[in-house]
This record gives C-alpha cells, sequence and structure tokens, in this order.
C-alpha cells in the first residue's frame, strides 16, 4: 500500500507506473483505492463509478477497470456533503459529520472488493488517500492505516521533495503513528526530484536511520506526467499554456467534474486550451468556450451568473462563437433546470441560459454507463459514457449531438454553433476529435490520443525500474 505525506504527493502516478512496469514482467497486477474522493469518475465495464485516478491505473495494468478497485467513492455536492457511492452505485448523500459518523459501515465492502481482487491477481497495488499523519481522523479510518490493519496489507510512505520539508514530513508521519500502524509501514521513497538524485543521499540516510526503514529509491521528476489523464483539475491548470490556431476557454465552475473530458484537447497541437478562473472574462478571440461537467448543476449555473459569464457566454455566440456543454453545462444551456424531487436542494425551477431550445428535469435515477454512437454533424465515430442525474427535452434535440446504439443524444440549435452533449470522454476518439475542431478552424491533426497515453505510461514504468528498488517492492507484497 502506498501511502502520503500529504495530498498530491504523486501516490496515484507511482501506482500507475508500478501497475505498469509489473505488468510487463507478467505479473498480473490490480489496482485498489479503498477510499477516494473526487468528482473526477470513471465508468467500468461492471456499469459503476469509480475514481478517474483508478480507472487509469487499472489502463496500466492492462485490465477492464472494476467498481472493486474504488468500492468506496464520495463525490462532494457542496462544502459540507458528498454523495456516497459504494461498488460504483449511488447509495445516500451526506455530511461531513454524517459520514464520519457513520463511516465503519462501509468497511465490509471495502474489504470483500479487496479479497475479490486478491483471488484474482498476483499483485494487488493499493493506493491511500491524503496522509495517515492526520491523526485526529484516525478511529473509523477506512483509507489508510484503517484499511492496512483490517486487510494486513504492508505500507510504503511517499514523500514529495519538491514542495520542500520532505524529510520533517517522512521523519513527522512515522512520530505520529501508533505502534500498531508504525509496525506495518515497511519502507519510504522520495518522489518529484529535480536535479541530481545523488545530492539527496544524506537526506535519505537521515530519514533510514530515525525512521529505522528503507528508502525504496528517490524518483525524478516525470516530465512526461502531463500527457496522462488528469487526477485533479490543478493538474491541467498548472499546465504551461501554448499558442494554437484554435483558442478554446473553459469555465472553472466551482464543483466542475470529469474534466478528463479537456485532456485530449489540451494535448492537441493545434489547440490553445485556457481555464477560466472566476473573475476572468472571457476574451473576445476565443473560437469555441466549454462549459464542463459539473457534481452540482444548479449551483455552479448561480456561480457562472454571480461571475458575469452568462453575459460573456451570449456576447460570444454573438459573436460567432462556438459553446459546447457537456453533462451538466449541456444543462444550463437550456431555459429551465427542473428539481421536482429536491436533489440538489429545494425543489424548484432555475433558469437556465436559454441558448439552446431545450429543458431538463433532474431525476432521481442516476444513468451510468458507456455509450458508442456517431457525431452527426461529421458522421465520425465516437465512444464516451455517461454519468448524470435528469433527463433533456426541446425542439433543439430534434437536431441531436449523436445517434447512440441506444438513441440520440444531445442537441444543437439552429445555426449549429451551440451544442450539448451527455457524452464524457468523446474527445478521446480520434477520427471525431478530429473533424470537430476541424469545423472551428483548427488544422488537421494526426495525435492518437490513447496511444499518447500508452507509450507515456510505458515510459513512466521504464522511469520507476530506473529509480525504483521494485524486487524489494514486491519482496514486502510477499511477506
Amino acid at each position: 500500500m502506498f501511502m502520503g505525506t500529504g495530498s498530491d504527493v504523486g501516490k496515484s502516478l507511482i501506482v500507475a507506473g508500478l501497475c505498469r512496469a509489473f505488468v510487463q514482467r507478467g505479473i498480473k497486477v490490480a489496482p485498489f483505492k479503498p477510499q477516494n474522493m473526487s468528482n473526477n469518475a470513471a465508468v467500468t465495464s461492471d456499469g459503476g463509478e469509480i475514481g478517474r485516478a483508478q480507472a487509469l491505473q487499472a489502463k496500466a495494468a492492462k485490465i477492464s477497470a472494476s467498481v472493486h478497485m474504488n468500492p468506496l467513492l464520495l463525490k462532494p455536492e457542496s462544502e459540507t456533503g458528498a454523495q456516497i457511492i459504494v461498488r460504483g452505485k449511488r447509495v445516500a448523500t451526506l455530511k461531513a459529520r454524517e459520514f464520519f459518523a457513520e463511516r465503519a459501515q462501509f468497511m465490509p465492502a471495502i474489504l470483500e472488493s479487496f479479497d475479490h481482487l486478491q483471488s484474482r491477481y498476483d499483485l494487488v497495488l493499493v493506493e491511500g488517500a491524503g496522509s495517515p499523519a492526520e491523526t485526529n481522523l484516525r478511529e473509523g479510518d477506512l483509507a489508510n492505516f484503517g484499511f492496512a490493519n483490517a486487510a494486513k496489507v504492508p505500507a510504503l510512505l511517499v514523500g514529495d521533495v519538491h514542495r520542500g520539508g520532505v524529510i520533517a514530513s517522512i521523519v513527522g508521519t512515522h512520530a505520529v503513528l501508533s505502534s500498531t500502524d508504525r509496525n506495518l509501514l515497511k519502507g519510504f521513497l522520495i518522489n518529484k526530484f529535480h536535479g541530481d538524485p545523488t545530492l539527496f543521499d544524506e537526506g535519505r540516510l537521515e530519514i533510514e536511520q530515525r525512521c529505522s526503514l528503507p528508502c525504496l529509491g528517490v524518483v525524478p521528476h516525470f516530465v512526461q506526467a502531463h500527457r496522462l489523464p488528469a487526477e485533479d483539475i490543478l493538474g491541467l491548470e498548472s499546465s504551461h499554456s501554448k499558442s494554437g490556431t484554435l483558442k478554446i476557454a473553459v469555465l472553472r465552475l466551482p464543483r466542475i467534474a470529469n474534466f478528463d473530458d479537456l485532456d485530449p484537447l489540451k494535448a492537441e497541437p493545434g489547440v490553445a486550451l485556457e481555464i477560466l478562473q472566476p473573475g476572468q472574462a472571457i476574451p473576445g478571440d476565443i473560437n469555441l468556450v466549454i462549459l464542463p461537467g459539473s457534481k452540482s448543476t444548479v449551483a455552479d449555473l448561480m456561480a457562472l451568473r454571480h461571475n458575469g459569464w452568462d453575459i460573456d457566454v451570449k456576447a460570444h455566440v454573438r459573436r460567432g462563437g462556438a459553446v459546447i456543454g457537456l453533462c451538466g453545462g449541456y444543462q444550463m444551456l437550456g431555459h429551465l433546470i427542473n428539481d421536482p424531487h429536491a436533489i440538489e436542494g429545494p425543489a424548484g425551477s432555475f433558469e437556465g441560459l436559454g441558448l439552446l431550445d431545450v429543458e431538463t428535469t433532474l431525476l432521481p435515477d442516476k444513468t451510468v454507463r458507456e455509450t458508442t454512437g456517431t457525431h452527426v454533424p461529421t458522421k465520425r465515430q465516437l465512444h464516451g459514457y455517461e454519468i448524470h442525474l435528469g433527463r433533456t427535452t426541446g425542439p433543439d434535440t430534434a437536431r441531436p449531438f449523436a445517434q447512440t446504439l441506444r438513441g440520440m443524444d444531445g442537441a444543437i440549435n439552429r445555426d449549429g454553433r451551440v451544442m450539448g452533449t451527455y457524452l464524457h470522454g468523446c474527445f478521446a476518439s480520434d477520427g471525431f476529435r478530429n473533424a470537430f475542431l476541424q469545423a472551428l478552424g483548427a488544422p488537421a491533426s494526426a495525435l492518437a490520443y490513447d496511444q499518447l497515453v500508452e507509450e507515456t505510461l510505458d515510459q513512466l514504468a521504464v522511469h520507476l525500474e530506473r529509480h525504483l528498488n521494485l524486487d524489494l517492492i514486491l519482496e514486502m507484497a510477499r511477506r
């Protein structure tokens, strides 16, 4: 199990790279994360939803993603509450205090899923969440040592040298653990090193002496990491901007979800993609505005108006610019969002942007499925997935975005410049993406996005083989 001294130390990337490295050694590997908190979800082959990071790790392991790889997923809907997903299905929405009071009930499902994977794979690589040093959260813990003790899994600690204080973060984490938890900690590794790793030799030795733990390696910063789907929106926001013929602006909504939709667009050499922060106006030279997915459509619609983006988007359309809404963004483009069942707050109807002649009714039953179809305007095949609550109807649905195996999806306005779809992930389909972007003025592209991801995972595996002691990791896992 790989735990971190904090969030964003690179645990997900390390596990993904090790999945690929061990698979290349001929070992059957599966990833596992007991508890995840993310609105960036993926649809699995067994019809549920899990964290996007575990889907990438499954891809790295060259297996289909399963709900058992992330049996408990928390999807924040507000500052104090989240949707609770157990083995891919929504079971409740709980306030943070309610979840902490009731979380012990989810441990059996977590352990059953872990056993399910153990019985089918040679090696299970487990990713922790946040940091085990948050000792105030230790009682009832599901994500770190609570799980590790229940499943008797040895743990390794990952520290991020780039953010500074890595010696203190590892030694400090070790110091605050209980003796029971400390006994499960078998080693540590240093991640994101810039420069000559041998310069950290004395630091490594000091940690080993203070903690009586071996160092599994010092991993230099993996430059190609930006080519892989971002687990957190911060990963996209921190990506360096580039010039491009086609300029795309994405509205940074407070509860943005499934933002991996943007990764293939970001990778296109002829595209300059910018994520606009609250308070930023939509530039006048933008070709396409994207209203991304949202975990709380009504609240994000209100935030969009508060930022004045409703005025900017309408001005952009008047100038002849294009707009696409993805899932929750699609719902915002219509005339009304009806919430008769009080799913997102008090029951009522809420005025949308009115750029598509449709309206949406939010419904209790969630649609979660993979979808294949044809983009109607370009006649190109696409593949995506749906995760949404709601049904959208209206005259503009007579001009659908896609024809799928289950029927029509989405809507396009009369002049074809405003469009919406429930299909997440569709921009990963190379033929569709190329034709869609060319219609907006981008140059033709030869980018094969899935191949790029596969090549990057192979490079990551080589990187970790070079800088980590994989033989010792295997030996620890066998004990």
